[in-house]
Parts: C-alpha cells; structure tokens; sequence
C-alpha cells in the first residue's frame, strides 16, 4: 500500500463524513457542471477520489445509470456503500490510485473534485493525465475543481498544488479544450471558507 493509500485510510478510519474539510451536503456546482457536459442519462462518468462525496448519490437521483467511483481509500468507499444502500450495487466502486489504474473502459465524462490538486510532484500528474487520456472518449468531458491560486496551501495535512484554468490547460495539452470556468467558494463544516476553481474541458475529435 502506497503512503497515499495508508494517509487516506487512516483519514477515513478516523474521521467521519462531514468531519473533513472537503466535505458537501449538496456537490451543486459539480452535478451541474455534468448535467451541462452530458444531460444523456446513459453517459459514463468517472468520479476521481470521489471517496465518500455525496455526488455519485445526486447522480443516481438525477437519473444517472452508468457510474464509476475511483478512490485511494477502502474505508470512503465503504461509507458511500453504506450510505446509499441498495442502489450502491448498481456503481462501479474503484480502490485504486489514479496514478497508477488503468482504465478497462472509456467515459463520456470524467470529474475530479480536490483529488489533482493533492498531486505536487510532476510526474505524478503526467500519470494521472495519461490515464485520463486511456479513459475519456474523444468528445468527452473532463471536469477538474481545484484550490484555486488564492486557496489553501494545504489540506489534510498535507501540501497542495493550487491551480486556475490555464494551469490546468498545460497539465493536459492542446487535445483538450478549455469549455468552461467557475469559482466557488467552498464553507468548511467548521465555518471556514476556502476558494476553488472548476475548470471544464472538451476532448478534441
């Protein structure tokens, strides 16, 4: 098990739901950034380090048939399970680092909220982004939400790479297509603010 894998357990095995500083009661910003990409209830979305997020139980309500779920951590993905009961059966649950998995299938849409920003050393993002480009469909959609240039430094203890639209332009390369752009200011369980960005891209072709 990676140091990543072994930081994210931990963070789950001892923390609860709403307990973290990431945590949404309602992901509006992210289902309607999807529900914009693809309103087709038959597209493919990936969620990246969705853990525990409360997204893939708005996408299930929304009508949303054909959803995966990627996390580092067993124990988020668990709490999701349990959380949304019966229907949890119908979702692809993934453990695996998104650095490192390799998709067996491609998505029409792949969202990501506060996992990249957690990738400080360049070559992991080039891992990452070569496996988005195995795993989204030409046409498809990526959604990345990020700390933005004025958000923290770190979170869960740990450093951060913040990130706007155009840095993450760069990241991917000129085969995606910047589409859309928002800021949001994300309030804390505990009250405290923290601003993100939520970058869109279109893959070319």
């Amino acid at each position: 098990m990676s140091d990543r894998s072994v930081h994210w357990q931990n963070v789950y095995a001892t923390k609860g739901e709403a307990e973290v500083s990431w945590f949404q009661d309602s992901p509006a910003t992210s289902l309607d950034m999807i529900r914009t990409a693809n309103p087709d209830h038959g597209a493919a979305i990936i969620d990246i380090g969705g853990g525990a997020s409360r997204l893939v139980d708005a996408l299930l309500q929304d009508g949303y048939r054909e959803l995966a779920v990627l996390d580092l951590s067993a124990n988020a993905l668990d709490a999701a399970k349990k959380r949304i009961g019966a229907a949890a059966s119908t979702v692809d649950w993934i453990m695996a680092d998104a650095t490192t998995w390799w998709p067996t299938k491609t998505y029409d849409i792949w969202h990501d909220r506060a996992a990249f920003h957690f990738l400080t050393d360049p070559r992991d993002r080039a891992d990452y982004v070569e496996r988005l480009r195995s795993a989204v469909a030409p046409g498809g959609h990526i959604i990345i939400a990020t700390f933005a240039l004025d958000g923290p430094e770190k979170c869960s203890g740990l450093p951060v790479q913040r990130h706007d639209s155009a840095s993450l332009s760069a990241e991917l390369g000129p085969e995606f297509e910047l589409v859309e752009a928002r800021s949001e200011t994300h309030h804390t369980p505990w009250n405290s603010t923290q601003a993100f960005q939520f970058s869109r891209f279109r893959r070319r072709g």
